[in-house]
This record gives structure tokens, sequence and C-alpha cells, in this order.
């Protein structure tokens, strides 16, 4: 088996790994273009896609308000 950058996460595991709760997960699919793929009914992700998407300021909450 690989390590956790090798497969696909789900959005627990997201929550977890980034340490958000799983509604914002779900805002930051919608709303700020988190990196994420349907399969079937569930969302699936690639941890370096995250890493990614959060050192690009991807997370940043200062521009919510403007």
């Amino acid at each position: 088996m690989g390590n956790i950058q090798d497969r696909w996460l789900s959005i627990a595991e997201v929550s977890q790994y980034i340490g958000v709760s799983t509604d914002t997960i779900y805002k930051w699919i919608d709303k700020k273009g988190l990196p994420a793929y349907k399969v079937g009914r569930l969302w699936k992700f690639k941890a370096e896609e995250i890493d990614q998407w959060v050192r690009s300021g991807g997370a940043d909450d200062s521009m919510d308000d403007k």
C-alpha cells in the first residue's frame, strides 16, 4: 500500500487532515474551488492537490467579507 499521498481521501479524512469541519469542506468545494472529484455519491480528494490549494491561498477566508 502507498502512503496518504497516493490514495483518494474521503470528506472525513480531508476534514481531519486540514483540521476543519466537514461542513467547511463542503462550503469550500462549492464556494472556493477546493479540488474534489465526485465518485458516485461520494466526494474524493488527492492530498497533494489539497496541499497545493491551501498553499496557494484557497483556504484564506479574508476575502469572504469582501
